[in-house]
């Protein structure tokens, strides 16, 4: 990972030290724990890869996107590209201890599977917490990864891999497919038949968030009806397209607040209210605090 400065918010490019071509990374949280700056562990951070943290021992909290996620045994975290983050952290700035493994890989490195588009590319789960059957399957799936990784000790740029990078590769993707295959906290058994109405509103929302909160103009762009758009959310995540509408909104209402020194009114027209005090209910409707302080709580 290579640290790009922002004083609001640090950015963390993707980089492996050690095998500079490989669009994967697989090490315990004790060797990111040294690896890390103090700053980094203190500070909200943004990646642009994918993060998978499986916690065999201790226990901690890490905030993704505002939300706090238990570091726990038994727990599985899906950090994807442009989340923010706080790693979990003590009182004095360092990094928890926890006894976990973490996959680290950029959006490319995963075999392209339709089966995972909502797990890496929509709102999938951040966390799940494992049954003991689920969580020894995935353990020894992820150890199988690292001891392939580790095998590439010589790799280096100028050096074929051989046969070890496309099977990383095949690994990665068995893992992402037992994940997929876990239960949705909040997925309908019905999820499946509305996914490609789901993943077009996905990408349409990401796109025009900032433009609009009318589910009836979503659904006229993608060309369905207002019920149908509805109903596929609800099967894909138990929210209505409204719902996921202003949450987004309020999301990025909540990063522009934390980590940019813009006026609340400045944010609230970003974001398509033409009135400070409309944005101002918005965002206490959606998340129980006033803008000012929750930028206050959370700086």
């Amino acid at each position: 990972m290579v640290k790009v400065g922002h004083r609001d918010v640090i950015d963390i490019a993707y980089r492996n030290p050690d095998r500079p071509r490989l669009g994967i990374e697989v090490l315990p949280f004790d060797v990111l724990r040294r690896r890390l700056k103090r700053e980094v562990a203190r500070t909200a951070s943004r990646t642009d890869f994918h993060q998978l943290l499986l916690v065999r021992g201790g226990e901690a909290t890490m905030m993704v996107d505002f939300v706090p996620q238990p570091c726990a045994p038994g727990r599985l975290l899906h950090v994807r590209p442009g989340q923010v983050q706080r790693f979990p952290a003590d009182a004095e700035g360092h990094l928890a201890e926890l006894d976990a493994v973490l996959v680290l890989f950029t959006a490319a490195f995963p075999p392209r599977l339709p089966q995972l588009a909502s797990l890496l590319d929509g709102f999938g789960p951040a966390a799940w917490t494992l049954s003991p059957g689920d969580h020894q399957v995935l353990d020894r799936a992820m150890a199988e990864i690292a001891a392939e990784y580790h095998t590439l000790e010589g790799y280096r740029e100028d050096t074929e891999a051989g046969l070890t990078v496309p099977l990383l590769r095949q690994l990665l993707g068995a893992v992402l497919l037992r994940l997929a295959r876990l239960p949705h906290p909040d997925r309908s058994t019905s999820a499946e038949a509305g996914d490609e109405v789901f993943r077009a509103f996905r990408y349409e929302l990401e796109r025009s968030f900032a433009a609009t909160r009318s589910v009836q103009r979503y659904a006229a762009q993608l060309g369905y009806s207002p019920r149908t758009l509805t109903r596929a959310c609800q099967a894909a995540t138990g929210r209505t397209a409204k719902e996921l509408i202003d949450a987004r909104a309020a999301l990025e209402a909540q990063r522009l607040l934390v980590h940019t020194d813009l006026p609340v009114a400045a944010i609230g027209r970003m974001l398509g209210f033409s009135e400070p005090a409309n944005f101002g209910k918005f965002f206490a409707r959606e998340t129980g605090d006033a803008p000012g302080g929750f930028r206050t709580r959370w700086r």
